[in-house]
């Protein structure tokens, strides 16, 4: 068996997004020996160009699965025309107004209640909230990807549902965010304008095996409600993060260690566009393991997938180099495709990319 992971070029200029097509089984036979994935659709305008990938390249228009990571535009709007367009069995998504059970109780404002958060979430999410009524409609099956959930070769390692719920009373647009963030718009309306104007970047200077990120998780609790997924193909892992941070892979990577199947990881999408924010050394340590000798390696490939003029935050450099002290063989798209592979059949017109060197000065925003 082999397998395919195409990870579309997302952004003209500086906006990020994910669109990751994935075919695995026997590619050199029929489609009826093959499971073609979905995981994101970038942008509304990217859902065309995912449609026409896996027409073109995968020669079919049956998707097995689709996975939306979480709600965020640049991952879940191109998946509209992927249902339209494609003939779609079963969509994964979180539904996460069906969880506002008990979370008025999370806010001092006596007159939320339950039915409330479920109508704001529901309101807030509103992209989401048409996908699923559009699949339902389609006759496609409809779940929600918690920790243990398996198709086929694909298996959810996060998040579990009672995390999920834990974060949503923090997700963008809740009541108490929204207070803080009422009390900080001045301010932050200030911050920005100096930060566009000024757009000051520092020089940074690294040594072999110095990792430049910590263990302080500060992505959005949206961010880490990101579906991790795991497929498995002829003892290959392959593994998805979407754009997880610090907490939610460290809590993935409990279930890696509970993983009996033997498996090596042979790819790691790099979280949120190689983001600093996402990864810290501890949990790489548990995923990829420890940093090792100059020049060695570990035969695994890291994917970020980040706008064409999406640098110094996607990707930052110092994530970069943190893969590559831990010997993985480090990519980003900055606005092209990628074709990742095994055991596959040639793709004409596709060429080898060298890995990205390990960077010993870059700069970042001050």
């Amino acid at each position: 068996m082999g397998y395919e992971v195409d990870v579309l070029g997302i952004g003209e200029k500086s906006t990020s997004g994910d669109a990751i097509a994935i075919r695995y089984g026997n590619l050199h036979g029929s489609r009826e020996e093959q499971t073609v994935v979905v995981i994101d659709g970038g942008y509304k305008g990217d859902g065309a160009k995912l449609v026409e990938h896996i027409k073109t390249h995968y020669g079919t228009s049956k998707v097995d699965l689709v996975i939306s990571t979480h709600p965020d535009q640049d991952h879940i709007n191109g998946l509209t025309t992927v249902l339209e367009e494609l003939e779609v069995s079963e969509l994964w998504i979180h539904k996460a107004w069906e969880h506002n059970q008990g979370l008025a109780a999370k806010f001092h404002d006596g007159r939320i209640t339950d039915n409330s958060i479920g109508e704001k979430l529901k309101n807030n999410l509103e992209v989401a909230h048409d996908l699923v009524r559009l699949a339902e409609s389609k006759g496609i099956t409809v779940s929600e990807p918690f920790t243990g959930k398996v198709f086929d070769s694909v298996t959810v390692l996060g998040p579990s549902q009672d995390y999920y719920e834990e974060l949503l009373s923090q997700f963008d647009g809740m009541p108490s965010v929204k207070q803080a963030e009422d009390a900080r718009a001045g301010v932050g309306l200030l911050e920005g304008l100096f930060k566009a104007a000024e757009k000051a970047l520092k020089k940074i200077f690294a040594t072999w095996g110095e990792d430049k990120i910590d263990d302080e998780d500060t992505t959005s609790a949206k961010n880490n409600s990101s579906v991790i997924t795991q497929i498995v193909v002829d003892d290959r892992r392959l593994l998805f993060t979407g754009d997880a941070g610090i907490t939610a892979l460290d809590k993935a990577a409990d279930q890696l260690d509970c993983c009996t199947t033997g498996a090596e990881l042979r790819f790691m999408q790099i979280p949120h566009h190689g983001s600093k924010r996402n990864v810290g050394p501890t949990v790489l340590n548990r995923i990829l393991g420890e940093p090792i000798a100059q020049g060695s390696s570990r035969s695994i490939t890291a994917i970020a997938s980040s706008a064409k003029e999406g640098e110094p935050k996607h990707p930052h450099k110092a994530v970069l180099n943190a893969f590559t002290h831990r010997g993985v063989k480090v990519l980003a798209t900055k606005g092209m495709g990628i074709h990742h592979y095994n055991d596959a059949p040639q793709r004409h017109g596709w060429s080898s990319l060298e890995p990205e060197p390990y960077h010993y000065e870059y700069e970042e925003e001050a």
